[in-house]
C-alpha cells in the first residue's frame, strides 16, 4: 500500500470515529471511555453457533446481555460495550477497579480458583462479597455460558505508590 493510500485510510478511520462521537453526543449519552472503542476491550465476535452469553447488572440495576467468544475476559467485554468498568491497570491484576460480583453461587464455583495475586487485589475492593472476582481474571468458557455479574456501586483504586513513605 502506498504511503498516500495508507494516509487516506487513516483519515477515513478518524472521520468515522468523529462521526461516531457526534452521533453519541446527539443522542445525549456520553461514553464512559475517553479512548476510541477500538483501542480497548479486545474482544472478537463469536463464530455462529459458538456464542456464549454474559449479563452485566450495572450500578443502576440495568441488565446488559452480550454474546461473546470463548476466552474473552469480563473486563474486555465490559469496556468493549461501554459499561462503567475502569480496569485502571489494563487487566494485569494490579488493581481492583474491575471488581465484579457473581450473582449465582453455582456459576461462581465453575470459575477457576482465584490466584494469590487476585485475592490480594480483591482484599482492596469496595463491597467485597463471597462471590467477588476481578473481571480481568475471569475468562469466558462454555461452562460459564449464561454468567450474570453485578458491578459494585463504586470502586477503590489503590496503588503501590499510595503506601510509599512520604517526607
Amino acid at each position: 500500500m502506498t504511503l498516500y493510500r495508507r494516509h487516506q485510510a487513516e483519515v477515513e478511520i478518524k472521520k468515522d470515529q468523529i462521526r461516531q462521537q457526534i452521533r453519541v453526543l446527539e443522542h445525549g449519552r456520553r461514553r464512559f471511555s475517553t479512548t476510541p472503542t477500538q483501542r480497548h476491550g479486545h474482544v472478537t465476535p463469536p463464530k455462529p453457533g459458538e456464542e456464549l452469553h454474559v449479563t452485566f447488572i450495572d450500578k443502576d440495576g440495568d441488565r446488559h446481555t452480550f454474546e461473546v467468544s470463548k476466552g474473552d475476559n469480563l473486563l474486555d467485554i465490559a469496556q468493549a460495550n461501554d459499561l462503567e468498568m475502569e480496569g485502571a491497570c489494563g487487566g494485569s491484576c494490579a488493581c481492583s477497579t474491575c471488581h465484579v460480583i457473581v450473582e449465582d453461587e453455582e456459576m461462581y464455583d465453575k470459575i477457576p480458583e482465584a490466584s494469590d495475586d487476585e485475592n490480594d487485589m480483591l482484599d482492596l475492593a469496595f463491597g467485597l462479597t463471597e462471590t467477588s472476582r476481578l473481571g480481568c481474571q475471569v475468562e469466558m468458557t462454555p461452562d460459564l455460558d449464561g454468567l450474570v455479574v453485578k458491578l459494585p456501586q463504586m470502586t477503590r483504586n489503590l496503588q503501590a505508590s499510595d503506601f510509599e513513605k512520604r517526607s
